[in-house]
């Protein structure tokens, strides 16, 4: 927990209101209803995971920048665009593969698990 916050943390609020939605609203909820709260439940699963895995995938994020020599996302397109970066091409189709696969690990870890297979 942070301070100046009390208990309990928005990670602990958020985790306790997307249980109740999955534990005593989407069991007997009318099918429409049933469908928005399955949705509510998976943004605050993402609101869970960016919590949790944010501040890390952040700085790994900006380390991977830095290794390219890039201030950020707007400027790494660019140099990709103008092909700036055509002789490190390994080297950057790696790290952008990295950033994409925190950004799923956040958005929808499962899409991660059909690569495994």
């Amino acid at each position: 927990m942070t301070m100046p916050h009390d208990a309990p943390t928005a990670a602990e609020l958020v985790e306790a209101v997307r249980e109740w939605l999955e534990r005593d609203v989407m069991p007997g909820a009318k099918p429409v209803n049933g469908f928005h709260a399955r949705v509510a439940s998976n943004v605050l699963a993402i609101v869970e995971r960016e919590i949790e895995l944010g501040p890390a995938q952040a700085e790994r994020h900006r380390r991977r920048l830095d290794v390219l020599g890039m201030s950020d996302d707007a400027e790494l397109a660019a140099a990709i665009r103008a092909g700036d970066l055509d002789g490190r091409l390994a080297e950057v189709r790696s790290l952008v593969w990295d950033s994409v696969r925190d950004k799923l690990l956040v958005a929808n870890p499962r899409y991660l698990d059909r690569d495994e297979d």
